[in-house]
């Protein structure tokens, strides 16, 4: 996993009133906190920002941020957006040290769908559950978790059990989890139950 960069400036003032003056000059305010270090305030180039979040996996990406020379490695943990115009208000970072692992959501795909049974006859592809909460290594995050569904017939699915992780990542939920399945084409289902529901239109008369 390839780490990026980005360049802050130090904040010496902080407060809602020092965020908003930040966020005035087109920077939006934010902050490193972790690894037993005191927390420093930074202010991000607000273009930048925005542009590294709706790219995607701005969560689960490591950044290197040179403020002032020094260069800090962490991860994003939390951002805030502006609730009418959608642009990024304040960012989160925390600290990581090299070898330490990190508790992280992680997007599901699915892959190689075409190749399903189920797909080639007339099914859909179901994600049920969107994104898994793992440990993985703070140096080798993946950016998804692939789920094969070539074997998937209608009504198949895959549980956490059945996939194998990255090298490295582990599973941190209790259950196993359902990730992804083949359901029927729309109103397959819906037609046994309306087959079902003439007897009972017949007793009423």
């Amino acid at each position: 996993m390839s780490v990026k960069q980005i360049s802050a400036t130090a904040r010496t003032q902080v407060g809602k009133g020092a965020a908003r003056a930040v966020r005035r000059e087109g920077k939006v305010p934010a902050v490193i906190y972790g690894a037993g270090k005191p927390p420093v305030s930074i202010a991000l180039d607000a273009k930048e920002a925005n542009r590294l979040v709706y790219a995607g996996h701005f969560l689960t990406t490591v950044f290197e941020i040179e403020v002032d020379g020094a260069k800090t490695r962490a991860i994003p943990r939390d951002y805030a957006l502006d609730p009418v115009k959608d642009n990024v208000e304040h960012v989160d970072f925390l600290r990581i040290d090299a070898g330490s692992r990190l508790r992280v959501d992680v997007p599901v795909h699915a892959v190689n769908a075409s190749a399903s049974a189920g797909v080639k006859r007339g099914g859909a592809v179901n994600i049920v559950t969107h994104s898994l909460t793992v440990l993985a290594p703070a140096d080798n995050i993946p950016d998804a978790i692939d789920v094969d569904v070539t074997a998937l017939d209608i009504n198949d699915s895959i549980h956490v059990s059945q996939i194998k992780l990255p090298e490295g990542v582990s599973y941190v939920g209790q259950d196993d989890a359902t990730l992804v399945s083949i359901v029927p084409p729309v109103g397959e289902e819906a037609a046994p139950a309306a087959e079902g529901a003439e007897p009972a239109e017949a007793a009423k008369k």
